[in-house]
């Protein structure tokens, strides 16, 4: 008895010395980003922070074809790499044909599953070469607006007619267009067997299955989606809702993000971008602010409209940060720009009203971390790198370097230069600051 008594007691000493011991290990590491019990992004171990940029040309930039420059890649991303900008905003690929006005050339997807392969070894080897520089990409795949095609050019793979142009047929007829998507189980049915194709692959420069490639951060539904009307609302969710499960299904590591502006996109309805990103499936918050694009200032008022800019920005996160808080998730300002200063485009002209607000958002961020909140990163749009502007171009055509503006934007217009050099000193400074 005594003998049962004692190994007894060594047993639950063992026990107690486990206990104790596995309290004192550190927590297991990933190169995988996730969100803790906190709500706070995390990577290796450590909380992640950062001040990112948008590239959503990165893989036509990687391809070997029309638009392809793998020096100027190289070089983008050393640069980046250097001032500490190591997550990027990156669009998978066009939809539709070739030649449409305002958007993305050359196209990926030029008919429904029918794809450039020169743009996929693209992508392949982009993510291959964010991977050697432990870069981070979060990859969108679709777009409510007609510079990548996405649901417009669903709606005319489904049968829903031409797809409308807004710079050809206007605005008004491009909303009523699109607003027929998601009442388009055919239109929608075509985007699940892409993402099927795209979240399955597998890289043919590392040999990884994307799934299992730590340099890519999130899978992303598709930039800025809309339901487009009242009547919409509800499909919308549950489409959203369709998707991040789809991912899911098919990538069990990595995390899946929206693409949403806030209540911006969601028609207004906080309660709506609320629901969407209750869903379990849906990993983190995004939202997006365009002070110019809103009506926070004008064209001629840039810098004096400056601080009710920065008041509407602060509102505009706290709302959001609300929601993030409720499910403990983080956000993320995924989308924000400002023009140049007097609203010019070439590269040169100065940046002071853009250089205050990027560091009013950039000073919000560390301020989170410090006190391990959940505004946990931003990324700027966009990034231009090295562009060189085609004299006499305000919109790009066929054959001119991307700059980080869309086809249907002035190129230059929001987009941050190496040459910007008092834009570059504060996201490098920033950056810093995050460590």
């Amino acid at each position: 008895m005594k003998k049962l008594l004692f190994l007894s007691a060594v047993v639950s000493l063992l026990f107690l010395w486990e206990a104790c011991a596995s309290k004192s290990r550190p927590m297991a590491t990933s190169p995988f980003v996730k969100v803790n019990a906190e709500g706070q992004f995390v990577r290796d171990g450590k909380p992640y922070y950062f001040v990112g940029t948008n590239f959503w040309y990165g893989p036509i930039l990687a391809s070997q074809g029309q638009g392809g420059d793998r020096a100027r890649l190289h070089k983008e991303l050393d640069f980046l790499q250097g001032i500490g900008v190591t997550n990027l905003r990156v669009l998978v690929g066009a939809d539709g044909e070739n030649g449409v006005p305002t958007r993305v050339q050359p196209s990926l997807q030029t008919a429904p599953g029918v794809y450039n392969d020169t743009l996929l070894d693209g992508l392949d080897y982009f993510m291959a070469e964010l991977g050697k520089r432990n870069m981070t990409a979060v990859l969108y795949l679709n777009n409510s607006w007609e510079w990548s095609g996405g649901y417009s050019v669903y709606l005319q793979w489904a049968g829903h007619g031409k797809a409308v142009v807004p710079a050809v047929d206007g605005w008004p007829a491009y909303m009523e267009y699109v607003k027929q998507y998601q009442q388009s189980d055919s239109a929608k049915a075509l985007f699940a067997e892409h993402v099927r194709y795209i979240v399955t692959r597998t890289n043919r420069y590392t040999g990884k299955k994307y799934a299992d490639d730590p340099a890519l951060m999130a899978w992303q539904i598709g930039n800025e989606p809309r339901a487009f009307s009242e009547e919409n609302k509800v499909p919308f969710a549950h489409w959203m809702a369709e998707v991040a499960a789809q991912i899911k299904s098919l990538d069990a590591n990595h995390m899946v993000a929206s693409g949403s502006e806030g209540s911006w996109g969601c028609e207004g309805d906080i309660a709506l971008f609320e629901q969407v990103h209750a869903d379990p499936n849906i990993d983190y918050l995004n939202i997006h602010i365009w002070p110019y694009n809103w009506g926070w200032v004008k064209e001629d008022s840039l810098l004096e409209m400056l601080p009710q800019a920065k008041e509407n920005t602060r509102k505009y996160i706290e709302e959001h940060l609300a929601v993030g808080a409720k499910y403990k998730k983080p956000v993320v300002l995924e989308e924000f720009g400002f023009p140049r200063d007097g609203f010019q485009f070439s590269k040169g002209t100065p940046t002071v009203a853009r250089d205050a607000y990027y560091e009013y958002v950039f000073d919000l961020i560390r301020q989170e971390r410090d006190r391990g909140g959940l505004f946990a990163g931003c990324n700027f749009w966009g990034w231009g790198g090295f562009a060189e502007q085609t004299p006499g171009h305000i919109y790009w055509v066929p054959g001119d370097d991307y700059t980080g503006d869309p086809a249907q934007e002035q190129q230059g217009l929001n987009s941050v230069f190496a040459s910007d050099s008092t834009t570059v000193r504060i996201i490098r400074t920033e950056n810093e600051k995050l460590r």
